[in-house]
């Protein structure tokens, strides 16, 4: 096996021995290869301007655009490289450990946009979107909203209607990556024809019609991705600018914004936690005590530390790449997309919950631990672990965040998938029969004729049956 190199030197963290590299093809080590060049480079140092200035990383972006990586998942035919979910994990994993955080959230909400369009691709949204990638076009995902938090499939704040043959679209979102700076963004509306909250189209709208304030983006980590609130107020777009059908942001969601995005941002945990380990390494076995002949690398609880955090982080990234692994059996390595109403990807979508707990989980634990292994020079900025601290605290807080996953996952376990609910549209008979029963005679007698005046209310508005 050759040596993990960094400029013209050994690397100095873990060698490929600690990495999965029966996993990936020859043309994914190359790529590996690549990309660890561009962060000795220039992506990591820029990572510590990108951080101490608030700055959104696009010459990382271009950089990235420059070597095809923007367009990793594209069919060649369109100018990508024709890469499978297995490669975009080990892409966001390597941006992550090696260059920086902030790029790599960026890149995945980017892949996100791309491969959401790719889903439901048209001539048109193609070469509009697909083609220019490679000369930098960044896009993002917006699919939060201000009114549900972490409940960000459920869009209040939006909507759209038909208007001069296209679209007029109004979205608010509360956290929006590359926020102001994407040139195109994906987003998810409630449909022109709209029924209910589980009636949702996709839309790209061009950044030039996007209000944003990114001065305002001012975090504990990921400090360059410039994650904060957008508007879209009433904006005409063309209908090409529609993604799919109608109706089909629902299905969309699950098949190819989710997988995609728990699958990205898994990886970059697991990159975070692995950059960690990377620099207690180079630390722990530099760093001499004198007074006992000793590195902090001879002391057994620094071995214990660093051996516990490789094995957790091995295990977390082994599930993130197995999850990728599926989905490429289940789409021919990325070459065939499901029809509307139909899943592949999807199908692993409780899977790809699990490796987004997991991998957040674990790389809040690995940076402290790395801290604790290096002592008070860790505390230090000039080492760089303590920007990989910060950025690893976003994994635990950011949507789905882990108490909305960990409860989608024991819910669905213990009553059902049925039980989630994601749209707030099942009617829980026990509970309100319950809460009932605690009603006396005249509460009842209330609740009955406010409920009433409510079933006409809403009989009036509804069409009529047909006879």
């Amino acid at each position: 096996m050759t040596d993990k190199m960094w400029g013209g030197e050994p690397f100095w963290g873990l060698g490929y021995d600690w990495d999965p590299d029966w996993v990936y093809t020859d043309k994914q080590k190359e790529l590996r290869a690549t990309l660890i060049e561009l962060c000795e480079k220039e992506l990591r140092a820029n990572a510590k301007r990108f951080d101490d200035e608030l700055m959104f990383p696009r010459r990382n972006l271009e950089l990235l655009g420059e070597h095809g990586f923007l367009a990793l998942t594209v069919p060649e035919g369109y100018g990508g490289l024709g890469e499978n979910h297995v490669a975009y994990s080990m892409v966001c994993e390597t941006i992550a450990r090696y260059g920086c955080a902030s790029t790599a959230m960026c890149y995945v909400m980017h892949m996100g946009a791309v491969n959401a369009i790719m889903l439901r691709a048209t001539p048109e949204l193609i070469d509009k979107y697909i083609r220019p990638l490679n000369s930098g076009k960044i896009g993002t995902l917006s699919y939060s909203d201000p009114e549900t938090g972490s409940h960000f499939w459920y869009p209040i704040s939006s909507g759209a209607e038909r208007s001069n043959g296209g679209f007029k679209v109004r979205k608010k979102a509360s956290w929006t990556t590359s926020g102001g700076f994407a040139d195109f963004y994906v987003v998810q509306t409630t449909s022109p024809d709209f029924s209910g909250y589980d009636d949702l189209s996709v839309f790209v709208v061009d950044g030039e019609h996007i209000q944003a304030q990114p001065s305002l983006w001012d975090a504990l980590g990921l400090r360059g991705n410039q994650s904060g609130p957008i508007e879209i107020d009433n904006i005409e777009i063309p209908a090409e600018q529609l993604v799919g059908p109608t109706g089909d942001g629902a299905n969309s969601n699950d098949e190819s914004v989710d997988p995609w995005f728990l699958v990205g941002s898994a990886s970059v945990w697991n990159g975070l936690a692995l950059g960690a380990i990377d620099i207690a390494k180079r630390h722990t076995t530099r760093k001499k005590h004198v007074d006992v002949g000793l590195r902090v690398a001879d002391y057994p609880t620094i071995q214990d530390y660093v051996g516990e955090a490789v094995m957790d982080t091995n295990a977390s990234r082994l599930f993130t790449l197995s999850v990728a692994q599926a989905m490429d059996g289940a789409t021919e390595n990325n070459t065939v997309n499901p029809g509307p109403g139909e899943l592949a990807r999807g199908n692993f979508l409780h899977w790809a919950w699990q490796i987004k707990f997991e991998a957040a989980k674990n790389t809040a634990h690995v940076v402290d631990k790395m801290l604790h292994a290096c002592g008070g020079s860790g505390y230090k900025r000039d080492m760089e672990l303590e920007r990989y601290l910060r950025d690893a605290k976003a994994g635990w807080v950011m949507g789905p965040t882990n108490e909305v996953l960990r409860q989608f996952v024991g819910k669905a376990v213990l009553l059902g998938f049925d039980s989630l609910d994601y749209w707030n549209q099942s009617y829980n008979r026990r509970a309100v029969e319950n809460e009932v029963k605690k009603l006396d005679a005249a509460g009842k007698r209330e609740l009955a004729e406010q409920l009433f005046k409510e079933a006409d209310e809403q009989a009036s508005k509804e069409p009529a049956a047909k006879g």
